[in-house]
């Protein structure tokens, strides 16, 4: 799995090689991690800065009440900007990770779209200087 992890284009026969297992039994293996849901999809890694979204800025979220929760999440969810949701305990009540070209285009989006998201009570944004760490891949 740590080798899916980092680069999930590996063939089964290149990786039956590595764990030292033939090809039928890594690819059934593999087939049934899909399955299961323990390997839930394959992507591609974008260079954010080349695809013109090298500003990052983190947003907490607080919700006035928790009235408000599942549409919050049902509207965050749809919304390409926001690359990251995550819902914490305690406050804030979200963290959401943000892409946009700009500052300019980053503050017409909090101004046109994350202040009316349902219940929000208070924002608070600070931008990434810098993403030392990056690809969420588990400790496996």
């Amino acid at each position: 799995m740590r080798r899916l992890q980092m680069d999930g284009r590996t063939t089964a026969t290149a990786l039956a090689a590595e764990v030292g297992l033939t090809v039928a039994p890594c690819h059934r293996r593999l087939k049934e991690l899909e399955s299961s849901g323990v390997i839930q999809g394959y992507r591609a890694v974008l260079d954010a800065a080349k695809v013109g979204l090298a500003f990052e800025a983190l947003v907490f979220v607080t919700l006035r009440d928790r009235q408000h929760m599942l549409r919050f999440e049902a509207e965050v969810a749809g919304i390409p900007q926001v690359v990251e949701a995550l819902r914490l305990f305690g406050e804030p009540d979200f963290l959401l990770r943000v892409r946009a070209v700009d500052l300019a285009a980053y503050q017409r989006f909090y101004d046109e779209v994350l202040v009316g998201l349902p219940g929000v009570e208070k924002l608070t944004s600070t931008i990434v200087m810098k993403n030392v760490k990056d690809g969420g891949q588990l400790p496996v």
